[in-house]
């Protein structure tokens, strides 16, 4: 049976290498044209909505960056973000697929908040 620690360690890893490799793809449009999940909110961006996406890039970097650093903080933030996320792709009206999946996305970065919790409550 796993453990507190792996299941911890497992959706750490996830949770911070999966918003770093999403962040780094705003620069190569490997995985995806990001720029077409802005939908009709383009026109609300004060600037290019490719150099939005790099800033976005960033931010997913740091984010991921920060569950592997501090898991506790970082999948707070990391479920935050897919929140946000998924409320503006409902909100555009278009892509309720991957609305949905950043919302169970988000629900897993809580049980690693939840798990990292009682992990450090565990060894005190």
């Amino acid at each position: 049976m796993a453990t507190i620690k792996q299941l911890q360690s497992t959706l750490k890893l996830t949770f911070g290498i999966v918003p770093i490799v999403a962040g780094l793809d705003k620069f190569t449009n490997l995985l995806t044209n990001w720029v077409d999940y802005l939908g009709n909110n383009k026109s609300m961006i004060p600037f290019d909505p490719l150099t939005f996406m790099k800033m976005v890039g960033v931010i997913e970097i740091i984010a991921g960056i920060l569950v592997l650093v501090r898991p506790l903080i970082g999948a707070y933030v990391v479920m935050a973000w897919l929140i946000c996320i998924a409320l503006q792709l409902i909100i555009g009206g278009h892509y309720f697929d991957v609305a949905v999946r950043d919302l169970v996305m988000a629900i897993g970065a809580y049980t690693l908040a939840q798990l990292t919790k009682m992990q450090t409550a565990g060894n005190r």
